[in-house]
């Protein structure tokens, strides 16, 4: 499990740095699709990391939920 997760944390760590780069790079750009491709851009930095930061919440409510049902048996 553990491993899975620096694998996953590196993946993600990865994505946003794709994501700052690319946005460095389009608005560098001179061209009619760089307004476009950088708001995209912008928006992929700001929403992935929120959406990230949602799942992992509500992974952890689901799984610390899972553990309550279980107690109130024994």
């Amino acid at each position: 499990m553990k491993k899975t997760k620096r694998i996953l944390a590196l993946a993600g760590a990865l994505l946003l740095i794709a994501l700052y780069a690319s946005t460095l790079i389009f608005s560098l750009m001179d061209s009619p699709a760089a307004s476009r491709l950088l708001a995209a851009s912008v928006a992929a930095t700001i929403l992935v990391p929120v959406l990230l930061y949602g799942y992992i919440l509500i992974a952890r409510l689901l799984k610390d939920r899972g553990r309550d049902d279980n107690s109130s048996d024994i």
